[in-house]
């Protein structure tokens, strides 16, 4: 399995996205045992349009052309379900298992992923009630990424 995290936005070099490559290093390092073949990023830019609708359904047409057939899709959004680490770790897993040859974790723009992303996702999943700083969001996904590896390989990284 492929592991995928695509992004609205491009990040700055800078300690977020040290951060954030250094957990997908990690985590790619990591997967290697388990069966996870690569963590990569791939960013599109936010769109110009003027309109709101617009802009969603213009990043939402770049995003779609970054996931493979029957990969599984995480969306990352506000109203999405709250899963504790394991949890998560259980469904990567789960779809590993079951063959699915890439995960996409698809992260939106400041206006969040258009309605039709959303309802084609395996998983709408929220990293709790908070908005948070998408320089943030993607350390965080790096890191679950991570910790989900580590989890699935018996890795102490994880402590609960």
């Amino acid at each position: 399995m492929r592991l995928v995290v695509a992004a609205v936005g491009r990040l700055k070099r800078g300690p977020e996205r040290d951060l954030a490559e250094r957990y997908g290093e990690r985590a790619a390092k990591a997967g290697r045992a388990i069966g996870i073949r690569a963590v990569t990023i791939n960013e599109i830019d936010e769109s110009r349009a003027r309109r709101t609708a617009d802009r969603v359904a213009e990043e939402a047409a770049a995003l779609k052309t970054l996931i493979p057939p029957q990969a599984a899709v995480i969306a990352l959004d506000e109203r999405g379900e709250t899963l504790t680490s394991e949890v998560l770790a259980q469904r990567i897993g789960r779809w590993r298992d079951q063959g699915r040859p890439d995960l996409v974790i698809l992260i939106g723009g400041p206006d969040g992923l258009a309605p039709q992303l959303l309802a084609t996702a395996d998983l709408r999943l929220a990293f709790g009630h908070m908005t948070w700083p998408h320089q943030l969001v993607r350390i965080m996904a790096f890191e679950q990424l991570y910790r989900a590896i580590a989890i699935l390989s018996g890795h102490p990284y994880h402590r609960a």
